[in-house]
C-alpha cells in the first residue's frame, strides 16, 4: 500500500513538475496514457479498484472514459473537467459507498424481450441458452444506440441485476437462468468490476418455459 501511495505521489509530483516549467497540454497528457496510469496508481493507494476494459475503467459502480478532445473524464456518461487524480478517485469512493441506483425488473423485461427475439429468428428452442453478447446486439441495432449503450455499460448491469437476485418480473413468469460454462473464460464473455474490485464474467442466458404455453389451446 506505502509503495502505491508513493508511485502515486511521484506521478502527482512529475505531472505538477510538467506543469509548473511549460504550458501544460492536458489534451496531449490525456491521450499519451500517462493521466490513467497516475488516477490507477491514486486508487490503488486508496484501496479502490479500477480496471481498464478496452477505452473504459471499471470501477464499481462507475464507468469511466478518458476523453482527450474535451480536457475531460466521462464518468456515466457525464463530463467532469475536474482531473486532479485524488478528487476524482474520492468522487468514486463515494459513488461505490451510495450504491447504484438501479430498476432491476425494467432491465429484465429488456433482457427477456431481446431474448425471445433471437429465439424466435433462428429457430432455437424455448429455453436455449443465447449468448449474452448476442443479446447486447439487439438491444443496441438501433443507428446510433451502441454508442449510447457500450458493453461494458451493459456487463454492469448484468451483475447488478445478478445482485439483486430478480429472476422473473410480474409481466413474465418466465425465470431467468444464468449459464455457467466455459464460455466465460473464451470468446464473447462480457466482463465488469464487482463490488470487492473482482472481474466478473457474464457469458449466456436462458429463460425457463412459459408455464402457461402448453395449456394454450
Amino acid at each position: 500500500m506505502s509503495a502505491a501511495r508513493d508511485a502515486a505521489g511521484e506521478l502527482a509530483d512529475g505531472a505538477g513538475a510538467l506543469a509548473n516549467g511549460f504550458d501544460f497540454d492536458d489534451q496531449a497528457y490525456l491521450s499519451s496514457g500517462g493521466y490513467v496510469k497516475e488516477l490507477l496508481a491514486e486508487a490503488e493507494a486508496r484501496g479502490l479498484s479500477i480496471v481498464e476494459d478496452d477505452d473504459r475503467l471499471l470501477c464499481y459502480p462507475s464507468l469511466l472514459r478518458i476523453v482527450p478532445g474535451d480536457a475531460a473524464v466521462e464518468v456515466d456518461k457525464a463530463r467532469d473537467r475536474r482531473l486532479r487524480p485524488s478528487v476524482l478517485v474520492a468522487a468514486l469512493a463515494r459513488a461505490q459507498e451510495r450504491g447504484p441506483r438501479f430498476k432491476a425488473e425494467a432491465f429484465l423485461d429488456s433482457l427477456r424481450s431481446a431474448y425471445e427475439l433471437l429465439v424466435s429468428s433462428t429457430g432455437k428452442r424455448v429455453d436455449a441458452v443465447v449468448r449474452l453478447v448476442d443479446i447486447w446486439s439487439v438491444l443496441t441495432m438501433l443507428p446510433g444506440q451502441r454508442g449510447q449503450y457500450s458493453k461494458q455499460e451493459f456487463a454492469r448491469d448484468l451483475y447488478l441485476l445478478d445482485q439483486s437476485g430478480v429472476t422473473h418480473t410480474a409481466r413474465s413468469p418466465r425465470a431467468l437462468r444464468w449459464a455457467a460454462s466455459t464460455g466465460t473464460k473464451g470468446s464473447g464473455a462480457l466482463v465488469t468490476v464487482a463490488r470487492n474490485g473482482q472481474q466478473q464474467r457474464y457469458w449466456g442466458v436462458s429463460f425457463s418455459p412459459d408455464p402457461a404455453a402448453g395449456k394454450r389451446p
